[in-house]
């Protein structure tokens, strides 16, 4: 028994152990075929920079070197209004065609690394509205490079552009605005080198515009009573669109004309002004009132006293002297508590030297009128206003991206 698993055990790894050298021999020596193949690659490279100079521009003397060129967007954004700028993340893409690295061979694509870019000619393409360019570097220079049979290259880098677009910003923010991405070659006229779309038509990328609101305000149609509420309210929301205007300024750029929002924001401002102006006149001319009725009402008074001692002063006295005996009829102790208690005090409110009158508190014909006049006037003007801005073509034209120097 014991022999038979000596036995056993010894088969398997004699069996194993074969098994790990055939391996080892089949890679270590591949077919002939894979020899032959590496071999031949080996040789086109070699073949292909044998004496390519790569400081001339391909064509150098003849033709012109065109450069196709098109951009894949992977990321746009943001957009700085206060900077006009704008970020985007691409891959940036350029076709050109160098009859010097044609080859021939089992391959029709040669697909390298970015160690065979520093070894042949390439176009010195630089953005010529670009503030800031990162070429991404991480694990290795993201780079893809391509030579087909008949010599076309493919050469591609990811991106991160910072370019800047400059805006005019009148019609603010209902505007739209076409930020370009000037590119071409740093030392070659176009007389050299051209740069074309390899693509169809350009797609244009839109960038969703934030909302603003508006300020309400409600200072007409208060009762007239409600001062102190209504006058705060006034100069809070005086105050608020003052903030409004200052702080849309600073997110926008410092521009010599007014923008479409400048405008917007003035006239609320004028309504809300002229809304506290209407309160104050309202109450001025209610306390004009109040105080006139005031002192009519006090004159009226004056005169029915007089009136009532005249008729007293006229009155015959009392004949057989009735008063002079109910008054000697008093006794002593009951004068002496009469005249000795101490007089109660008279508590009266407190308030405005103006009494209360129906003028303060119902409302006034200014008011009346503002009720109307105020809405419609306002209604109005957004009638224009969005009307003119809705039906008017704020897009900012442009031509054609520059593609070539």
């Amino acid at each position: 028994m014991y022999r038979k698993h000596s036995k056993e055990l010894l088969i398997y790894v004699y069996l194993s152990y074969a098994f790990v050298y055939s391996v080892g021999q089949v890679l270590a020596n591949p077919p002939a075929e894979t020899r032959i193949y590496l071999d031949n690659i080996t040789r086109i490279l070699d073949r292909l920079l044998d004496g390519y100079d790569n400081r001339i521009r391909p064509g150098f003397g003849g033709p012109v070197t065109e450069v196709k060129t098109d951009i894949f967007v992977t990321s746009f954004g943001p957009v700085s209004d206060v900077e006009m700028e704008y970020t985007m993340d691409v891959f940036f893409r350029q076709t050109w065609i160098d009859d010097r690295l044609k080859f021939e061979g089992p391959i029709e694509i040669l697909r390298l690394n970015n160690l065979m870019v520093s070894k042949i000619w390439t176009p010195d393409t630089f953005f010529r509205n670009g503030k800031r360019s990162i070429s991404h570097n991480m694990t290795t220079p993201n780079k893809l490079f391509r030579i087909m049979q008949n010599g076309t290259i493919l050469y591609t880098m990811r991106l991160t552009i910072n370019a800047e677009c400059p805006m005019r910003l009148i019609n603010f923010p209902m505007d739209g605005h076409t930020c370009p991405l000037k590119f071409g070659s740093y030392a070659y006229p176009m007389s050299e080198i051209v740069y074309t779309w390899k693509k169809g038509p350009l797609f244009s990328v839109e960038v969703p515009q934030e909302s603003s609101s508006l300020l309400q305000y409600d200072l007409i149609g208060q009762t007239v009573s409600s001062e102190r509420l209504k006058s705060n309210t006034g100069i809070t929301t005086v105050l608020t669109m003052t903030t409004l205007s200052i702080s849309a300024r600073h997110s926008l750029p410092k521009v010599s004309y007014a923008t479409a929002m400048d405008w917007f924001i003035a006239v609320c401002f004028a309504f809300v002004f002229s809304a506290l102006i209407e309160f104050a006149a309202v109450n001025y001319f209610s306390t004009l009132q109040a105080n006139k009725e005031f002192r009519r009402t006090n004159a009226a008074r004056a005169a029915a006293a007089a009136s009532s001692d005249r008729e007293v002063n006229l009155h015959p006295l009392d004949p057989g002297g009735v008063l002079k005996k109910r008054l000697n009829s008093l006794s002593q102790k009951d004068a002496t508590e009469r005249f000795s208690r101490p007089p109660q005090p008279d508590f009266r409110q407190q308030g405005s030297a103006v009494p209360a009158n129906n003028m303060l508190t119902g409302t006034s014909i200014i008011d009346k009128y503002s009720r109307i006049l105020f809405p419609l006037s306002f209604g109005a003007f957004n009638l224009v206003y969005w009307i003119v801005y809705l039906t008017k073509d704020t897009m900012e034209s442009r031509p054609r991206p520059d593609v070539s120097r």
